[in-house]
């Protein structure tokens, strides 16, 4: 029986499943966002809220655990200053989750996982108390998936499309 056991294995030793999990937090908390398969999500988005919760405290203490854990000075001071701003209103949801298709070479599902930022919980709580919007909520996290996968060259689509939005927005007023 697995009665208070969590968390997964992953087909891995305990000091590789550890390491694996130290670099991906590391990574999620310096790029925002990052792509692996469903499971390792899942046991990542336990690793980054409770990095997150321990950053949103602040003090000296909870600094040095989080050192313990993510390495990079850099990333954990960028944590600590923005955490608080960022998260310092919700309770815990910090990371989304979004299945963006398999993998080519072994058919391993595919996820992109990703820091949410406060107003978007803002404005989901907000609709909670309003009226439901035109359209449902499951359709508007159906079209995430296209805007933020990220290209095989390392950018992501919405970084492209951003430079791109430029030039698309001065040939809209040019068709008005």
């Amino acid at each position: 029986m697995r009665h208070r056991k969590a968390g997964v294995k992953l087909n891995r030793t305990t000091s590789h499943r550890q390491a694996m999990l130290r670099n991906m937090v590391t990574s999620l908390f310096k790029h925002d966002r990052i792509r692996t398969t469903d499971v390792k999500a899942r046991e990542l988005r336990k690793w980054a809220d409770q990095m997150i919760t321990l950053a949103k405290r602040g003090d000296l203490h909870a600094r040095r655990q989080v050192l313990a854990v993510m390495r990079e000075k850099d990333v954990v001071h960028k944590l600590f200053a923005e955490a608080k701003e960022r998260y310092g209103n919700i309770h815990g949801g910090y990371t989304r989750i979004v299945k963006i298709g398999f993998r080519p070479g072994d058919s391993a599902p595919i996820s992109l996982i990703e820091l949410v930022a406060a107003q978007a919980q803002e404005k989901k709580s907000k609709k909670k108390g309003a009226a439901a919007s035109p359209k449902p909520e499951a359709a508007q996290t159906a079209e995430k998936p296209a805007e933020t996968a990220a290209s095989p060259g390392g950018e992501t689509v919405a970084e492209k499309t951003d430079e791109a939005a430029a030039p698309g927005a001065g040939e809209d007023s040019a068709k008005e």
